[in-house]
């Protein structure tokens, strides 16, 4: 019973989404249009930059306003009532309004796609438009309404109206008793002072939601860590989709281990010398003066591969020689197929020299 229990408390342990998520499981829910981003920041900074338009753009919105009005007072009330001079004075009054708006639209366009863009970079997906059951069914929606999310949501919302509500309160209070006096001021200082107090509510309340926003953003990429968070099977399930089964890698690394020791093995009966440490190291050199610039290395080994490789030698006929410095060196520099180093061919060249001189007294 207690095994059981220990087992199935592994198990749960190995479910809870513990691990941080790995870059390939970002990138699936990059592609799924699922990123850490915040409504809040663009919107806040398109207010903000809007209202600082105002001051930056005030002269051009003065003319393009008067211009409207001026337009249709001095122009168009002495104007025959037919349908042609009422389409003209329509689209003129639609052309001064957008020649109005032009800036507020232009501001909000670059805000909210350089806002996007700071916050998740280049990303262009369809799937977040994709027809979904899941996304209608009505217990998933409940969750999400009792959801933390939900409640980070509504709470988000109280602050704005309180930070929106502050601002306007205090703004208004500062001001009241030039509002009380403006029954006694002439009709331009009235909208002069009203459009004065608005620019600075504007104005502070932006700032204010720009902050908040920024802090919303952090939270919006806590949370996006948080739910992408893995488990350890996870991480195994992951591992073993891209890199394949551990336990199959292994085996086929093995086999190919074996293969290539085995092709080795082949190349030692061809070999001119087997230089020895004499017991931990083997290493096997073949010379061909008309193929070669210099000795190649074809079977080195080391324990008991090289004694392996000293039993196929003698079991051929190939000359073993014991050089211990050169036998350590040749196994610590060279692999299988790489020729002497130029610093050791003085040493191999003696080594070589004397096994052909062998060889020719046996002949």
């Amino acid at each position: 019973m207690r095994n059981y229990r220990w087992t199935l408390d592994l198990q749960l342990f190995s479910q809870e989404k513990t691990e941080k998520a790995t870059p390939k499981k970002k990138q699936e829910s990059r592609k799924k249009g699922q990123v850490a981003k915040s409504m809040e920041v663009p919107a806040a900074f398109i207010l903000l930059f809007t209202f600082l338009s105002f001051i930056l753009l005030g002269g051009y919105y003065k003319t393009r306003l008067m211009a409207m009005f001026s337009s249709i007072f001095e122009h168009k009330l002495a104007m025959k009532v037919t349908e042609s001079d009422i389409m003209d004075l329509f689209w003129d009054i639609i052309v001064q309004g957008l020649l109005l708006l032009a800036p507020i639209f232009l501001i909000t366009i670059v805000t909210a796609l350089f806002g996007n863009f700071i916050q998740i970079g280049f990303l262009l997906t369809g799937d977040p438009l994709k027809m979904k059951i899941s996304k209608i069914n009505p217990l998933k929606g409940f969750k999400q309404i009792l959801s933390l999310r939900s409640v980070v949501e509504f709470l988000k919302s109280i602050i704005k109206l309180i930070i929106i509500g502050i601002v306007v309160y205090f703004s208004l209070w500062g001001e009241l008793e030039q509002i009380l006096a403006l029954a006694q001021v002439p009709i331009e200082n009235v909208a002069s002072f009203i459009a004065s107090v608005t620019l600075s509510m504007g104005l502070k309340i932006g700032a204010m939601l720009a902050v908040l926003a920024v802090f919303d953003y952090l939270y919006q990429r806590y949370d996006y860590e948080k739910n992408l968070r893995m488990s350890k099977q996870d991480l195994k399930d992951e591992y073993k989709k891209t890199e394949g089964n551990p336990i199959i890698k292994g085996r086929i690394r093995e086999t190919q281990r074996r293969m290539a020791l085995q092709r080795m093995m082949q190349e030692i009966p061809k070999a001119d010398v087997i230089i020895t440490n004499p017991t931990h190291f083997a290493i096997a050199l073949k010379y061909d003066g008309e193929t070669m610039e210099a000795p190649v290395i074809t079977a080195k080994g080391m324990d008991y591969v090289a004694l392996r490789i000293k039993e196929i030698a003698k079991e051929n006929g190939v000359i073993t020689m014991e050089n211990k410095p050169l036998a350590r060196a040749l196994y610590e520099r060279t692999e299988i197929g790489d020729t002497v180093p130029g610093d050791l061919f003085q040493a191999v060249a003696e080594v070589l020299a004397y096994v052909y001189k062998l060889k020719r007294r046996s002949i």
